[in-house]
């Protein structure tokens, strides 16, 4: 899906004429947040968005297991597959799932972590328990009741925000804020700028912490596109981001093509990203996300993955708050 460009202007026509169904969209999703899902028996930690479209919530996954192994627990990561066809419960492995098999996310998230794919998360819980999880990372979902979550970790993008604040399809967001405001544990506000500032201080105002990060590239991503002059392409929620990170960290992006969120690339196209390249003398480069749709066309290895981690301003406020809301979820099911 392709956002509309009303979504991020305040004063809109079209907004306008869509707000009564987007208030029919807002009334039955509230209604749906208010339900009880089932229990887990471990600590579930979900990472979403208030609206749709990409914020940084795949390297926010990544981060957190990697804090979680840390701290000597056993994340799974839990997800719809969203751009899949496999209903689940499934694990995914990557030497015989495709990414239309299990969708881009979860195909690269289990390069490094086990991963459950389940179109009904709460069938998932079994198989990821089975997976000898001590803890679930769900991967989206915020909004979903399927399972109870112990921490909700909201992603926000600071140069975007919220758009124009309203709710699907007069705007990005996927429920009106307030139900889902009172459901945040912690925000999480990804770059530099001043669109999230007004929510962060929302957060603030209901004692829940707001924490700072920014993507950090990959050393070996930069080293294999230095002095190289680059046609960049991506499917991802919000491909100008991907684009500006590239040229921020000293890349050459000579052209670059935006395609829908999940886009599945035809050969068509591929074949046509290559041929400019090639005539240009230019270097193809995607993300992580978008390569691994590609896995297994004939130019994959041609083309560059650009890497990043999430980096968080302060990684001791990061552990502390993981650390107290696995003794606090811990504590209450002991308490049962």
């Amino acid at each position: 899906m392709r956002e509309p460009g009303f979504w991020h202007r305040p004063s809109s026509w079209t907004s306008h004429l869509l707000t009564p169904l987007a208030a029919l969209y807002g009334a039955i999703a509230a209604r749906r947040m208010q339900h009880a899902g089932i229990e887990a028996g471990i600590p579930v930690f979900c990472i979403g968005n208030y609206h749709v479209g990409g914020a940084g919530k795949t390297p926010t996954v990544l981060a957190l297991a990697k804090l979680l192994r840390e701290l000597d627990e056993r994340p799974v990561v839990l997800s719809r597959g969203y751009g899949g066809s496999l209903r689940g419960p499934v694990k995914v492995d990557p030497a015989s799932h495709s990414a239309a098999d299990v969708g881009d996310e979860p195909l690269m998230l289990a390069a490094t972590l086990p991963v459950v794919v389940s179109r009904a998360r709460a069938e998932g819980v079994a198989l990821a328990r089975a997976q000898n999880a001590s803890v679930i990372l769900m991967d989206d979902g915020f909004q979903n009741p399927g399972v109870a979550k112990d921490t909700c970790l909201i992603v926000i993008d600071a140069t975007r925000g919220l758009g124009n604040g309203r709710v699907i399809p007069a705007g990005p967001l996927r429920a009106p804020l307030s139900p889902q405001l009172a459901r945040t544990d912690a925000l999480i506000v990804v770059g530099e700028g001043d669109a999230a500032q007004k929510i962060a201080a929302e957060v603030v105002s209901r004692g829940k912490p707001v924490l700072s990060a920014h993507l950090k590239p990959d050393d070996a991503s930069l080293a294999a596109l230095h002095g190289k002059r680059v046609l960049a392409f991506a499917g991802i929620g919000d491909p100008t981001r991907f684009f500006n990170t590239l040229r921020s960290s000293g890349v050459d992006v000579v052209r670059a093509r935006a395609f829908a969120d999940h886009h599945a690339f035809t050969k068509a196209e591929i074949d046509a990203l290559v041929t400019d390249a090639r005539r240009d003398g230019l270097t193809l480069v995607t993300t992580e996300k978008d390569l691994a749709r590609l896995r297994g066309a004939d130019v994959a290895t041609a083309i560059v993955p650009f890497a990043v981690t999430l980096q968080f301003a302060d990684a001791g406020a990061l552990r502390r708050l993981v650390t107290d809301r696995l003794f606090e979820a811990r504590q209450r099911r002991v308490g049962r």
